[in-house]
């Protein structure tokens, strides 16, 4: 094995590209949900959107996206090589991947009513069940057309499983060097392709069509321009490889190649274990397609989501790419101890930049979900039904983070099994929940069902990693951990407080008063936050702010 001489940016310097690079594609993705809301609302074209894109989106963020299998595999084996090395290797393991996934791109073609049937088992009850579950004509019927929609959309995007594994090998091969910026702002590309697709929509549309035909076309537009985007992805990459001779086109079989096997050891068990997010997400959909109004329930989920996720996704990349390689240039036993520290340091940075925005979240659900969608097709009463369901995601956002920092961790250690088996038995325990949520609690308790899986990953792998790394210092992470929950909780409380004491005065009514409101109650939050933050004197706490007084003073 050789070691690289080429220098490596500063912890703060990577993480400073990736949060600027992520923060930018991550608007434009939330602008893209608002213009499919205001579209769409909770009708049956997003409603369908989001049972088809459970499979190829679930390729496309497994295989594709930073922080998923292939990056993390190809960043843990390439970051240890001299770059003449490199390409050899990435061509092969193209070979390797895309022979697979044209396999399951045809596949997911030729069987797409089957595994959509999969998917969203609900939406393919006959008419008799329908009526013996009470319900209504008008409703049966708008679940007949998002099933036809979903098998539509379906097709249209089943070459994204080829497109996940090139765009994933990607990423992972340009951080591999120290490129960053590229990897973490391309996912702009896909919320742009389909902006100008709702775009053209709305430009053909007029007055021409009934609620039905807009509903299909408005289905297929989405699955084209999601498609589009993919392919974008990838086409932006390409330059960048090229230039840097990092890989080309060509073709090897050299599958027995070592570096090859090692990062086929890792990638296998990690794609299970990575992916159990998506697989929940699975979960939750096909248990989600027996709720009556099917399609409402999961256009909330999918509304909700994109807004927990906006700020996860920037402060997930910001923790998460930088800590790799830094965890895996650590994994000596020699270097135990500060690999201990390093460990603490990702969790704890995890709960000061997590919890806060959970507990402002949690409280502020409300006129955040009205401010961001309630225009044209979304209604007050979607804005409250997205709300309660981003109630439930914003309370486990630490949990999901955390395990997430942990995981890279084990692949740090070359060990992707222990991560893969906590996997396998979190799904069927999600399965399992829920069962048991979904009839009480709807959509919310879908997602509470997953918030507990992670909770309890979390957990186990720490457990794990105490007895592997000879004994981690769980106390001493716990108490500082605690005290920014306890934060958290006051500064929600009190911008809670805040939102109610101002719908006092200003009402509940207006775009410009929603926002006055968020911003006051949010600013109230953010300041209790950081006057407990600091008084808790954690080195964490301190270099975060200073930072951003330095930032703030300079401008």
């Amino acid at each position: 094995m050789s070691e690289s001489p080429k220098p490596s940016r500063s912890l703060t310097s990577i993480a400073g590209i990736v949060a600027v690079a992520t923060l930018v594609s991550k608007l434009f993705g939330l602008v893209r949900q608002q213009a499919i809301a205001a579209a769409f609302g909770v009708g049956p074209a997003f409603g369908a959107y989001n049972f088809a894109y459970v499979i190829p989106g679930f390729l496309l963020i497994l295989l594709g996206g930073i922080n998923g299998p292939f990056h993390s595999a190809i960043v843990s084996v390439l970051a240890k090589r001299k770059r003449e090395e490199i390409a050899p290797i990435v061509e092969t393991i193209t070979t390797l991947v895309v022979g697979i996934l044209l396999g399951v791109m045809f596949g997911l073609v030729f069987f797409a009513e089957p595994l959509m049937h999969l998917v969203a088992p609900g939406l393919f009850i006959s008419e008799a069940q329908a009526k013996a579950s009470g319900m209504t004509t008008e409703v049966y019927q708008v679940l007949l057309q998002t099933k036809a929609i979903a098998i539509q959309q379906f097709r249209i995007m089943a070459p994204m499983a080829v497109l996940a594994g090139l765009i994933g090998i990607g990423f992972g091969v340009l951080n591999a060097t120290d490129q960053y910026w590229l990897p973490s702002i391309s996912p702009l590309f896909s919320s742009v392709t389909v902006l100008i697709g709702l775009g053209g929509l709305a430009i053909y549309l007029g007055d021409k069509m009934t609620a039905p035909e807009y509903a299909a076309l408005g289905g297929a537009v989405l699955a084209w321009s999601t498609l589009a985007g993919g392919i974008l992805q990838w086409f932006v990459q390409i330059p960048a490889q090229w230039k840097s001779g990092l890989a080309g086109f060509r073709l090897r079989f050299n599958f027995r190649q070592p570096e090859v096997q090692e990062v086929i050891k890792i990638m296998g068990p990690a794609t299970f274990s990575s992916g159990m997010m998506q697989i929940n997400v699975w979960t939750d959909l096909f248990f989600a397609s027996f709720i009556p109004n099917a399609a409402a329930a999961v256009s909330a989920m999918g509304y909700a989501g994109l807004l927990v996720l906006t700020p996860l996704g920037i402060l997930s990349n910001a923790i998460l790419v930088p800590f790799l390689p830094i965890f895996a240039k650590l994994a000596a036993p020699e270097n135990w101890d500060e690999l201990k520290t390093r460990i603490r340091q990702g969790l704890v940075m995890t709960a000061v930049t997590m919890l806060p925005v959970s507990a402002l979240m949690i409280a502020l659900a409300v006129p955040i979900s009205r401010v961001v969608y309630e225009r044209y097709a979304f209604k007050t009463e979607d804005a409250y039904l997205t709300a309660s369901v981003m109630i439930a995601y914003a309370s486990g956002m630490f949990f999901y983070l955390g395990r997430d920092v942990l995981v890279r961790v084990f692949y740090a250690l070359e060990d992707g099994d222990t991560p893969f088996r906590i996997s396998v038995v979190n799904i069927f325990l999600n399965a399992l929940l829920d069962f048991f949520f979904v009839k009480p609690f709807g959509a919310p308790g879908l997602v509470m069902a997953t918030v507990g899986v992670n909770l309890i990953s979390l957990l186990t792998m720490l457990w794990i990693l105490n007895r592997r790394l000879n004994r981690l210092p769980l106390w001493e992470w716990f108490v500082p951990i605690a005290g920014l929950t306890g934060g958290s909780i006051i500064s929600g409380g009190l911008a809670w407080g805040t939102l109610q004491l101002t719908e006092r005065w200003l009402g509940k009514e207006g775009i410009f008063i929603l926002l006055l409101q968020l911003c006051i109650s949010s600013l109230v939050g953010l300041l209790t936050f950081v006057l407990i933050a600091t008084q808790l004197k954690l080195p964490e706490v301190n270099t975060v702010f200073d930072r951003l007084r330095q930032k703030l003073l300079r401008r």
